[in-house]
């Protein structure tokens, strides 16, 4: 369904949207599987088959109705991968309350912001995690909430443990539940996710069931999941990777979810693909960079391994390389999008040669749409670049409680646009060149982070590398390369700077070279460009924007 000449795309229509809410689609699952293994966290540790998580998801569903918790009240939940956020998810879906992933990395002012935008009623907490204490944050914050259950085993006065759910939610008659669940529909309210932004407040993109219930359904068809697969999910549930991605996608298709740790660990998410006969992984680039380096991966079985995602920031073609040829995963795939279009909008197929995996993010995700524009609105012609847009049935409902920020995000046809430049080919397939903000003008000439790094990516000292534009007063953008190198290997600037003349344009080499061990980023793995920015500034004593 593309236009030849123009950089416009339709997705498939062969595959049928599911109309139905999250609790009717994992009610369909369990009936059909009800003695699959459906959980496994192996960190706490537990393990459930499907009737088993819906004995536990429809108890804490009547516990949630024993609290008081009405069709379209927000539940935040603010907690690392466990087992109580699966069953948070789905339950709150059943009820039709409006889950609000908190990000586990935010500190009080964060938190604060969330809670009050959303207008949050409830929360679900862990104790800690890392270097946060979310019960002493919490008693500092006294946020006004009309109840806070911990997953402590015994927290402070004044929260509920997890573990007295189940004797309220034995009080309340699953008839109750099943009234709650039959009155609700597929286009309302189900989940908020806060966009990290890079400046300002985050927004609180608001999405539903609709929306996340099949962009979840679609991934998992793209990588041809079964009953028989088993996807280790290392990336964390409070963003779309984990819980519509992972947890939707399996949900759709009866597959085994599998959670290594509460936060990302290359040696557990090792171990749990090696003991768990996994057969799909999801990991962002810098995970699996970190597991094809961990000196012990050569110890671990991985050859069940057949599929899976790498995506949430600029995928390395020399990594994507190395995950096909040393982990097994002959059939992995990109996606792209944003959580305001549920996530994903273009994602590469098993069937797509190397070079289209590795070089493109795919073609347009059935029952989507999408074109390239230039900056007066028009669709640019193939080849271009221009902004990429999307319409469908996965762009949000909007921005909560912020009708400003959604009209300046959806136009009046319906289209989201994403801020991000793209190229689309004559066959459908999407490059993205990088962030309108990212892209660096260095005397006139426009510079794109995305090339330069997949051109420094092919040296073979390089593990990883992100291009930045600090000010310059001659050329207006000077060109700053952060490289981390693989284990043994180091290079200076000169040798650098030296490697690419006669490999790329001049005005292309980067004037400043950075060596590290890790970038600034979110939990959620995307790379913090913009702190980076200003560490350059502040270290080089340039001027700022």
């Amino acid at each position: 369904m593309d236009q030849p000449n123009q950089s416009y795309s339709r997705g498939s229509q062969d595959k049928t949207l599911l109309a139905m809410t999250i609790g009717q689609a994992f009610d369909n699952t369990v009936a059909q599987y009800p003695d699959g293994e459906a959980l496994v966290v192996r960190h706490q540790p537990r393990r459930y088959t499907w009737r088993q998580l819906a004995e536990t998801v429809d108890l804490h569903a009547r516990a949630f109705l024993a609290m008081g918790m009405q069709t379209g009240d927000r539940l935040g939940i603010w907690a690392p991968n466990c087992a109580e956020w699966c069953i948070s998810q789905i339950a709150s879906a059943k009820l039709g309350v409006i889950l609000v992933n908190i990000n586990p990395a935010y500190r009080s002012s964060e938190l604060e912001y969330v809670l009050k935008q959303s207008g949050c009623q409830w929360l679900v907490c862990a104790g800690s995690f890392k270097t946060s204490d979310y019960h002493g944050m919490l008693q500092e914050l006294k946020p006004d909430l009309r109840g806070i259950i911990s997953l402590d085993a015994n927290p402070p006065p004044g929260f509920t443990p997890w573990s007295h759910l189940a004797a309220l939610g034995a009080g309340v008659p699953p008839e109750q539940l099943h009234t709650r669940q039959a009155s609700l529909h597929f286009d309302q309210p189900v989940n908020i996710q806060y966009t990290s932004g890079t400046t300002g407040f985050p927004k609180g993109a608001t999405l539903s069931h609709h929306n996340i219930l099949n962009n979840g359904y679609m991934v998992g068809e793209s990588l041809g999941l079964t009953a028989q697969d088993r996807l280790v999910i290392p990336v964390p549930l409070y963003h779309c990777f984990g819980m519509v991605m992972g947890n939707l996608g399996c949900i759709t298709h009866g597959t085994t979810m599998i959670y290594p740790n509460d936060g990302f660990d290359p040696l557990l998410t090792l171990t749990a693909v090696a003991e768990e006969h996994a057969t799909g992984l999801y990991g962002v680039p810098t995970m699996f960079i970190a597991m094809l380096d961990h000196p012990r991966r050569g110890e671990f079985d991985l050859s069940r391994l057949r599929t899976g995602i790498m995506a949430g920031a600029t995928c390395p073609i020399e990594v994507m390389r190395r995950v096909i040829s040393e982990m097994h995963m002959g059939e992995v795939q990109i996606a792209y999008g944003m959580t305001e279009t549920s996530p994903v909008s273009l994602q590469t197929g098993p069937d797509d040669d190397l070079e289209r995996r590795v070089t493109t993010v795919g073609r347009t995700q059935p029952q989507l749409e999408s074109k390239i524009i230039d900056e007066a609105g028009n669709t640019v012609a193939r080849g271009q670049i221009g902004e990429l847009c999307t319409r469908g049935y996965s762009v949000m409902l909007g921005y909560w409680n912020n009708p400003e920020a959604t009209h300046g995000a959806i136009d009046e046809a319906g289209w989201m646009h994403t801020g991000d430049l793209a190229t689309m080919d004559e066959h459908g397939y999407v490059c993205i060149a990088g962030r309108n903000k990212d892209m660096i003008i260095r005397g006139g000439e426009n510079v794109y982070p995305r090339e330069l790094e997949e051109f420094f990516f092919t040296h073979p000292a390089v593990a990883d590398v992100q291009v930045i534009g600090i000010p310059d007063e001659r050329y207006g953008e000077a060109i700053v390369a952060w490289i981390k190198f693989h284990p043994g290997h180091v290079v200076n600037e000169l040798e650098l700077q030296t490697w690419c003349k006669g490999r790329i344009a001049h005005f292309k080499t980067p004037k400043h070279f950075k060596f590290v061990e890790e970038f600034p980023m979110t939990v959620t793995g995307k790379i913090q460009k913009f702190r980076m920015r200003e560490i350059m500034i502040e270290e080089l004593g340039v001027g700022g924007d």
